[in-house]
């Protein structure tokens, strides 16, 4: 029995020494075969990174390794510094080169054409003709005011302003808008053709509001009016038959 326990001992200890001769091997022969060769220091992934996450999260999940130079590939990142205030684009797996390409500021992800939807609030589209969106001249950005026109229960029609500071998040379909710096001329009117097709105008809503413009388009018919800064929003009232004349001259 304990010729038996001597023996198990020495095998364990053959099976660490050998493991240590072997890792010592293996990191001299690393060091043998970098001996001359110009090295870099790299960041590599060393936990799985998602896409979405901030730069400064990264300080955990990289490690730092010596490759030789020819082997670091271009755009390597060597500070996570440089990548302040930037997301991951894509996913990132582990054993890959922290590359500057694969990150970007959040400004710089926004689809052209749109902007961000604030905080709260969610998108709704609406298919428009030209004229019920003010010609086409809508952009991203843009605030309008919405008005709904529809049959009332006692049978008259109805026309009401029902919201009003909109925000435009994207207008497609639209034509291109005129270039004053390649001194084409800035009015819409004089630079731009009318568009031909309806225009889908997506606006950033609240749920209630969205309500509404659901209605509207379900039951009811919407125009749109822009809405610069400083516009006059005064309480109205449904405008009638009835009340259409007083309404022209008030």
């Amino acid at each position: 029995m304990r010729r038996r326990l001597l023996a198990a001992v020495a095998a364990l200890v053959l099976i660490v020494v050998g493991t240590v001769v072997l890792l010592a091997y293996v990191r001299g022969a690393e060091t043998r075969a970098l001996a001359g060769v110009r090295t870099v220091q790299v960041l590599v992934v060393d936990q799985p990174i998602a896409e979405g996450t901030p730069a400064e999260q990264l300080g955990e999940l990289v490690r730092t390794e010596v490759l030789p130079a020819k082997a670091a590939l271009q755009g390597r990142v060597t500070d996570l510094s440089a990548l302040a205030g930037q997301l991951a684009t894509v996913d990132l797996q582990p054993g890959e080169q922290l590359l500057a390409s694969r990150f970007a500021r959040p400004d710089d992800l926004q689809v052209p054409g749109t902007v961000p939807v604030p905080e709260g609030l969610q998108e709704v589209s609406v298919l428009l003709e030209p004229q019920r969106a003010v010609g086409g001249r809508l952009a991203a950005g843009d605030t309008v005011g919405i008005f709904v026109s529809l049959t009332q229960p006692d049978g008259k029609a109805a026309s009401h302003a029902v919201l009003h500071d909109v925000l435009v998040t994207q207008v497609q379909g639209a034509p291109t808008p005129v270039d004053p710096a390649a001194g084409e001329p800035e009015t819409a009117s004089a630079g731009t053709p009318a568009p031909s097709s309806s225009l889908m105008v997506t606006l950033a809503v609240t749920a209630a509001q969205a309500e509404a413009i659901v209605f509207g388009v379900e039951h009811a018919s919407l125009w749109f009016s822009l809405e610069p800064d400083g516009t006059d929003i005064p309480d109205t009232e449904p405008v009638t038959a009835d009340t259409i004349y007083g309404k022209a001259f008030s």
